[in-house]
C-alpha cells in the first residue's frame, strides 16, 4: 500500500548530527585525531545505550548523564558538561530536509516525527525552529521513557498519531531502527541523504511536486 503518512526521525534525517566532529571540538586534546574522535565516540555515547540511552529515554537528567559519563569514562565533569552544552548547537537544520518536508507538505502528506531526543534538546529544537510546526504531531523519547529500537515505542506513536502501521512510512538513519520497524510491522527506509530519500518515495508511488 502507498504509504500516507510520514514519520521522520530527528538527528542524522532532518537535522545535521556528527558526534566524532563534536567531540573533536569540545575535547580537542582528547580527541585529537580522527581514529581517538571515533574511539572517544563510542565511550561516550556508547551507541546511545548505556548512560546516553537512559538519557535518551528520560530515565535520568543532565546533571545524573554528566556524573555517570564522568565515572564510567574518566573524564573530568566539566568535559562532560562541555560536550552536553555544545550539542543544542551541532543539532543544525539540513536545508535538502527542510525543503522536501514543505514540499511533502504542499503535496498532502501528512508528517509526523519519532526522535530519541533527551528533555532538553527536545525543548530547544522545539523552540528554536519553526519548520516543526509542519509535524501534524510527534514523540520525543524522553516524554513517554521509551526509546527506539523498542518496539513498544513504535506501538506508542502509532497509536498516539492515530494511523495504521500499514499506510505509514518511517525515516530513520540508525539501520537498528530501520529494522526493529520492520520487524514490528511499521515499514522503514533508511535515510542517507535527501536526494536518494526523494528517489525511495517516489519509487514507493508517492507525490512530491
Amino acid at each position: 500500500m502507498k504509504p500516507t503518512y510520514l514519520i521522520f526521525d530527528f538527528g542524522g534525517v532532518l537535522f545535521h548530527w556528527n558526534p566524532v566532529r563534536l567531540l573533536a571540538q569540545v575535547l580537542p586534546e582528547r580527541a585529537n585525531t580522527p581514529e581517538n574522535a571515533t574511539l572517544w565516540k563510542d565511550r561516550f555515547f556508547q551507541g546511545y545505550t548505556g548512560d546516553w540511552g537512559a538519557f535518551d529515554a528520560g530515565l535520568i537528567d543532565a546533571a545524573e548523564t554528566v556524573r555517570r559519563i564522568s565515572s564510567r569514562t574518566g573524564l573530568a565533569p566539566a568535559e562532560v558538561q562541555a560536550v552536553l552544552d555544545a550539542v543544542p548547537g551541532a543539532l543544525s537544520p539540513i536545508p535538502e530536509m527542510v525543503a522536501l518536508l514543505r514540499r511533502l507538505r504542499g503535496a498532502g502528506h501528512r508528517l509526523f516525527f519519532l526522535s530519541n531526543m533527551p528533555a532538553p534538546y527536545a525543548a530547544h529544537l522545539s523552540r528554536t525552529h519553526d519548520f516543526l510546526r509542519g509535524f501534524d504531531d510527534g514523540v520525543f523519547s524522553s516524554e513517554v521513557r521509551l526509546a527506539k529500537p523498542d518496539p513498544a515505542i513504535f506501538a506508542l506513536a502509532l497509536q498516539r498519531f492515530d494511523i495504521p502501521a500499514r499506510s505509514a512510512l518511517f525515516i530513520d538513519d540508525h539501520l537498528g531502527n530501520v529494522e526493529a520497524a520492520n520487524r514490528f510491522g511499521l515499514p522503514a527506509v533508511l535515510f542517507t541523504d535527501a536526494q536518494r530519500l526523494e528517489r525511495d518515495l517516489r519509487a514507493r508511488g508517492l507525490r512530491i511536486d
